[in-house]
């Protein structure tokens, strides 16, 4: 059997949990994910983890988050004022929003804490510092 290797185009199916079962993202009832190794288009640590299957072949991996979305950056967490706020948006726990930083660029952050003078915003992805175990099935190489 042909084994997965650097430059090969991949078929998987896949879940994917955190430490605690809770499942944050699935191929189950979509076609499965496709993508060529080698060229960074899934996070590190699930590239290895398919490197060296065959087709059919299934697996559990656990991926640390330095291999995943890196760590959780406190300096990427901000208290703003409410004030700084649109009249029209009414922050919410959970709720995300897009932010143009000094540079122009934009960039989406999470609202994780609300109070009656402040809210605490969040930019780094809502994975970082989380290990990620995925189960993985290797559909096909194309």
């Amino acid at each position: 059997m042909t084994e997965a290797k650097k430059g090969d185009t991949v078929k998987i199916h896949y879940t994917g949990k955190l430490d605690d079962g809770t499942v944050f993202d699935t191929s189950d009832g979509r076609d499965p994910l496709e993508f060529t190794l080698g060229e960074g288009k899934v996070i590190p640590g699930f590239e290895e983890a398919v490197l060296g299957m065959n087709a059919s072949d299934s697996k559990t991996t656990t991926i640390p988050s330095a291999e995943a979305y890196g760590p959780h950056h406190e300096e990427m967490v901000v208290e703003v004022d409410r004030g700084q706020f649109p009249p029209d948006i009414t922050p919410e726990i959970g709720q995300q929003l897009q932010m143009q930083r000094p540079d122009g660029q934009k960039m989406v952050v999470a609202v994780t804490e609300v109070s009656e003078s402040t809210v605490t915003l969040d930019a780094n992805h809502p994975l970082a510092g989380k290990d990620l175990t995925f189960d993985i099935e290797l559909v096909e190489i194309v």
